[in-house]
């Protein structure tokens, strides 16, 4: 079991295997409109909480642990872990945004307008929908950039280096701010109650 599970490639193939095997089972006869609807909600709801999961890490692990770390270890974590896992951050927001465009876009939905400019009854998704974009803004234009820097991925001095950290922590934070309004948008608009 340990050489099958040691590989986080081995259990994501058999966590994908055991979801097509669900699929069949479950939504075999579905219609391709609604089928894709689901695909597309279910990658939107996969990859947000992969992005999340890693804002969060970050806000409630990393960040605050760094100072109890030896010099000698940070290292390990501003060469390895951080750089790993701003990766999957970031790829993560990109496309939890591209898959959230998609559903409010693609049939039997194609309400992408209406939530954007806050009609009814889109209003509650709309304001996700916004606090996710600019959350997704923060991690591709501020953070990621300001923490190429401050992690030594890209030159910069050690004064703009501790900038560059002070940045990205703060717009960070920020995300975690906006997180909170923004998830409850999210399952609210879904469960039916916005008006």
């Amino acid at each position: 079991m340990a050489e099958i599970l040691g590989s986080l490639g081995n259990a994501l193939l058999l966590g994908f295997a055991l979801l097509v095997i669900v699929i069949f089972a479950f939504h075999g006869g579905s219609d391709t409109p609604t089928y894709l609807n689901w695909l597309f909600r279910y990658l939107h709801v996969l990859f947000g909480i992969m992005w999340i999961g890693l804002l969060y890490y970050f806000n409630f692990v990393q960040i605050p642990t760094m100072p109890q770390v030896p010099a000698e270890l940070k290292p390990g974590v501003s060469k390895y872990i951080a750089p790993t896992a701003l990766f999957w951050f970031r790829w993560a927001a990109l496309l939890t945004v591209i898959m959230g465009l998609i559903i409010a876009a693609h049939p039997p939905n194609q309400y992408l307008g209406e939530a954007l400019t806050f009609q009814q009854p889109y209003q509650m998704i709309g304001l996700g929908m916004w606090l996710g974009l600019i959350m997704a803004f923060n991690v591709w234009f501020v953070i990621w950039p300001n923490q190429k820097k401050a992690l030594g991925l890209v030159e910069a001095d050690a004064d703009t280096k501790a900038k560059s950290a002070t940045t990205a922590m703060m717009f960070s934070r920020i995300n975690t701010i906006l997180s909170i309004p923004m998830l409850y948008t999210m399952v609210t608009q879904q469960a039916g109650l916005v008006g």
